[in-house]
C-alpha cells in the first residue's frame, strides 16, 4: 500500500489538559509560534509536557502491581478475571526477559498508573499489550522502550476492540506506538518519538469502525525513517489510517514528525479531521488517499512540507508537493457517511510549503498493476477480477473501478504565504487540481487525457471565497499548466468565485 504521487510514466510494477506551549527538538519540539488570531484563540493539547497525573492510592478494589517483581503485571492479569482493576505503584515496571512476554488483558481490564508508573520494555521486549479482549482501559501510564517489528505495534499490539487509552505517555518505541480496533478512543495521550508510527490504525481483517482520537500530542515519530529505509513504501506518519469507518479526529497537536502529520491511506470513509494543530512535519500535514467523504475544518496548518517539498523542487521535480494532499478521493453518495463529499472549510494554513493539491493518478485502479495498494479494490466494487476488459470499459464498471477525486469543495479558508519564512524561491506556492496523461497498462481504458479533463472540468471540485495572501500561482488538469489568479478564475478553469488575493501581504 502507500502513496504514488505522480506516474508519468510506465511504472514499475475532549482532552483533559490544554495550553498554549510546549517546550522539545525531535525529541521534544519546539514550541509553538505565530500570533494568528485562530492560533491564538485554539488551545494546544500539551500533553507530552504533564500529562495528568493517575491515582496515587489504589482505587477500591484494585489489584497492586509492584514494580520491584519482575513480570507482576502480566502474572497478576493471567491470575484475575475479566474486568479487574490493575493499580501500577510508582516506579519502573519490567516484564520477563522473554522478547515474546506481554500484558494479556482480559475482558474489559482496566490499568492505571500512579504518579511515576512506567511499563519499560528494556529494548528486549516486543509489545506492551496484546491479545484480543475487548473494552480495556488504559490509563496515567508510561509504556517505552519496546521494539515491536516494523508495521507491528506495542499497546492493543492485536487490535482489539472498545480499547480506551487515555492520559498515557507512549514513546520511544520501535515500530507503531499504538494500534487501533473498533470503537477505540485515543484521549489526551502523548504518543513520542515512536520509531514507524505514533498510532498505526489497522485490523488484520475487516474494517475498524467509530474511531475517536482527540487531544493528544503526536510528535517526533519515525525517527527509524522508514520512507529512507524502504523508498516509497507509505508506512509512516505520526498517525495513519487504514480502512477506517468512521473517524473524529478533532483537537491535537500533531507536529514535527518525519514524514506526514496524518495519513488516511486505502478505502477510508466518513473521517471529520477538525480543530488539530498540525506544523512543521517534514512531509505533508495531511493525506488522505483512495478514501471517501470526509469534513477537514478549523484546523490551523502551518510550516509543513519544509523538508519534503524542498527536496522534490531541489530536484528538479515539477509536481505541486502540497501540505494537504488529496489523491484518489472524494465524496460518494453511495456509501454511507455523515457527508456525502469531502469539505475543505474554514482552515487557516501559514507558511507551508504549498497548499491543496487534488490529484487522480490515471493509471491507478483496482486490479491495475499501478495501483500500489495491491490487492485492493474501491468500495462500490470488492472483487477485484471485475474490474477487467471488456467489463471496465463500460458502465458502472468504467466509473466504479476507480477511486474518483471528485464533489470536493474547498471554501472559506485562509492560505498565507511569506516566501522568505519557508526559505524558497519557487514551487513552494501551488494550489492545484491535476491528473497524469493515462499510459497503463495497455488494456486501461483511461488513455490520454480523459482522467486530467475529469478531475479539472467534469468531477465537481470546487475551489470558492478563499482568503489568499502572498504570491500564489493555480496549476489545472496537468503540471505544465500553471495559472495566474485570473486565469484560474476565467474560463475554462472558473475556480474561486468570491476569493481575494493579496500577493504583497504574505504571511
Amino acid at each position: 500500500m502507500g502513496i504514488k504521487w505522480r506516474s508519468w510514466t510506465v511504472p514499475v510494477v475532549a482532552p483533559a489538559l490544554l495550553t498554549t506551549g510546549c517546550v522539545g527538538t525531535q525529541g521534544t519540539p519546539a514550541e509553538p509560534t505565530g500570533t494568528s488570531s485562530a492560533t491564538a484563540a485554539r488551545p494546544v493539547a500539551r500533553v507530552c509536557a504533564g500529562p495528568a497525573a493517575g491515582p496515587v492510592k489504589a482505587p477500591a478494589g484494585a489489584v497492586t502491581v509492584d514494580p520491584d517483581v519482575v513480570g507482576d503485571l502480566a502474572a497478576k492479569t493471567r491470575s484475575s478475571g475479566p474486568n479487574t482493576t490493575f493499580w501500577l505503584r510508582p516506579g519502573t515496571h519490567r516484564l520477563t526477559p522473554d522478547r515474546y512476554s506481554q500484558v494479556v488483558p482480559k475482558k474489559g481490564n482496566s490499568y492505571l498508573g500512579a504518579p511515576g508508573a512506567v511499563l519499560d520494555g528494556r529494548k528486549t521486549n516486543q509489545y506492551a499489550f496484546g491479545g484480543a479482549a475487548p473494552d480495556v482501559t488504559i490509563r496515567h501510564l508510561t509504556v517505552q522502550r519496546f521494539v515491536a517489528p516494523h508495521d507491528e505495534g506495542v499497546v492493543n499490539h492485536d487490535s482489539a476492540d472498545g480499547w480506551l487509552i487515555e492520559h498515557t505517555r507512549i514513546q520511544h518505541n520501535s515500530g507503531a506506538g499504538l494500534m487501533a480496533g473498533d470503537r477505540q478512543r485515543v484521549r489526551a495521550n502523548c504518543l513520542r518519538g515512536n520509531g514507524q508510527y505514533g498510532m498505526n490504525a489497522y485490523k488484520a481483517e475487516g474494517r475498524i469502525r467509530g474511531l475517536v482520537v482527540e487531544g493528544n500530542e503526536i510528535v517526533g515519530n519515525n525517527t527509524d525513517d522508514w520512507e529512507r529505509r524502504r523508498p516509497g513504501c507509505g508506512c509512516t506518519a505520526g498517525v495513519k489510517f487504514w480502512a477506517v469507518d468512521g473517524a473524529d479526529v478533532r483537537g491535537n497537536w500533531v507536529h514535527d514528525n518525519r514524514g506526514t502529520g496524518l495519513w488516511a491511506d486505502t478505502n477510508n470513509n466518513d473521517f471529520r479531521i477538525e480543530d488539530n494543530l498540525l506544523e512543521a512535519n517534514d512531509g505533508a500535514a495531511l493525506i488522505y488517499e483512495t478514501s471517501y467523504n470526509a469534513v477537514i475544518r478549523k484546523n490551523t496548518i502551518r510550516r509543513n512540507n519544509w523538508v519534503e517539498g524542498r527536496k522534490h523542487a531541489e530536484r528538479g521535480d515539477t509536481f505541486p508537493y502540497a501540505t494537504v494532499y488529496l489523491s484518489e478521493s472524494g465524496g460518494e453518495p453511495r456509501i454511507r457517511a455523515r457527508t456525502d463529499k469531502i469539505e475543505i472549510y474554514r482552515n487557516v494554513l501559514e507558511d507551508n510549503w504549498s497548499g491543496i493539491t487534488l490529484w487522480e493518478n490515471a493509471d491507478r485502479f483496482c486490479n491495475s498493476p499501478a495501483n500500489t495498494s495491491s490487492g485492493h479494490c474501491t468500495l462500490l466494487v470488492p472483487d477485484p477480477e471485475r474490474c477487467a476488459q471488456p467489463a471496465i470499459a463500460t458502465a458502472p464498471l468504467y466509473a466504479d473501478c476507480r477511486w474518483k477525486t471528485q464533489r470536493v469543495e474547498v471554501h472559506g479558508n485562509r492560505f498565507a504565504l511569506d516566501k522568505s519564512v519557508v526559505g524558497c524561491t519557487e514551487k513552494c506556492d501551488r494550489m492545484a487540481v491535476l491528473a497524469n496523461y493515462g499510459t497503463y497498462p495497455n488494456w486501461s481504458p483511461y488513455h490520454g487525457a480523459r482522467i486530467s479533463r475529469a478531475i479539472t472540468h467534469e468531477q465537481r471540485n470546487r475551489w470558492y471565497d478563499n482568503v489568499y495572501l502572498g504570491p500564489w500561482e493555480f496549476v489545472a488538469h496537468d503540471p505544465s499548466r500553471v495559472l495566474y489568479f485570473g486565469q484560474w478564475q476565467g474560463t475554462p478553469y472558473q475556480q474561486d468565485t468570491g476569493s481575494t488575493l493579496d500577493t504583497r501581504a504574505g504571511g
